[in-house]
């Protein structure tokens, strides 16, 4: 189910194994949810309160910070963020009508509980200070006249590779040095590195389904040792790199990767969620929905949930965040909520895959 790659002979493996990469999660169930266990769950009802006469939205971007607030990143007519306290009593609004929201894509908290949006929609990211002071801003909204050729039937594919610019980038994540690692996204594929004052270090990938390649690199997670994952959403599967950038590992057979994040503690764990491989068509949700807990190398540990729009099922996670590996915090983009889950785990041993 997993497989792993050393420097040396990473390039000649993968470029033959792209193709079947690339069917990690499309045309049928993920490999791994018929050979790792249910991990029991339950969902935390009605656990967000919004204000009177503000809904929801669609729920693209969740993460915590210290205190256990929550922070939520939705797309409700215009794009907004929502901070509530640790009991989901509603805070603020997080950065009200600021020149980087269009269209947000997700939201994630550092470990001095900065609060960093990004929004597709404008090609910004913005750091905000707890109290929501700007504080940092990467990126560049994109000029009018350069929008014409984004408009219905254009938008190409860019691969501008460009060092401060984005196209349709889609997270971030920092390792323990505060470097900062972008998952850009939709019209380009690769992930960027700045330092923690936003100077560009390097760019790494392009598109493909090949060594260093991604199809649409949808979300990012860095461990306490540096290194980075990168959910692979259109190959369906998650690689791993270096701090360098340099390709380590591809896991696969655990569909199509929209969520990745990894937990805090001593034992980190990484979460990966199997949402619709081709965009937001329920008409796969027989073989999505499930969320999949692993250890770093790859090893999967047990699923949980499943596609549908009840109470303990999933429609296309789009973020999620694991903070305490046992609590976690998931954005449905398609059921327009945010949902708090309890995991349940047992000390069952995982299946030999």
């Amino acid at each position: 189910m997993i497989r792993r790659f050393t420097a040396s002979v990473v390039a000649g493996l993968l470029i033959s194994a792209g193709s079947a990469l690339a069917q990690g999660g499309a045309g049928g169930p993920a490999r791994a949810r018929a050979t790792s266990p249910e991990i029991p769950f339950e969902s935390v009802q009605n656990f967000f309160k919004m204000p009177a006469g503000t809904y929801m939205g669609e729920a693209v971007g969740i993460a915590t910070n210290s205190k256990g607030h929550v922070f939520v990143s939705v797309r409700s007519g215009e794009s907004r963020v929502f901070e509530f306290d640790q009991t989901g009593a509603f805070v603020k609004e997080f950065g009200m009508g600021s020149y980087g929201y269009a269209f947000g894509h997700a939201v994630r908290v550092d470990s001095a509980d900065n609060v960093w949006v990004v929004d597709e929609g404008t090609n910004i990211i913005q750091k905000f200070d707890p109290n929501g002071k700007l504080l940092m801003v990467l990126g560049k909204r994109p000029d009018p006249l350069d929008q014409l050729n984004a408009m219905p039937g254009g938008a190409p594919y860019s691969g501008a590779n460009r060092p401060y610019t984005f196209h349709r980038q889609t997270d971030i994540g920092f390792d323990p040095q505060g470097n900062l690692f972008v998952s850009d996204g939709y019209g380009d594929s690769r992930v960027v590195k700045f330092d923690k004052n936003g100077k560009f270090i390097k760019a790494a990938g392009s598109r493909g389904n090949g060594p260093l390649q991604f199809s649409t690199p949808h979300a990012i997670s860095v461990d306490a040792k540096g290194m980075v994952y990168v959910a692979d959403r259109g190959n369906s599967r998650i690689v791993v790199l270096d701090n360098d950038l340099n390709q380590k590992a591809v896991y696969d057979g655990v569909g199509a990767t929209w969520a990745v994040c990894i937990s805090q503690g001593a034992h980190q764990y990484l979460y990966t969620s199997n949402s619709f491989p081709t965009g937001n068509n329920f008409d796969q949700v027989k073989d999505t929905g499930e969320v999949y807990k692993m250890e770093l190398d790859g090893t999967v540990l047990g699923h949980f949930g499943k596609g549908g729009h009840g109470p303990n099922e999933f429609s296309s996670v789009h973020q999620m965040d694991c903070r305490n590996p046992d609590e976690m915090y998931l954005a449905e983009i398609t059921q327009w909520r945010a949902k708090k889950i309890q995991l349940k785990p047992t000390n069952r041993p995982p299946t030999a895959n």
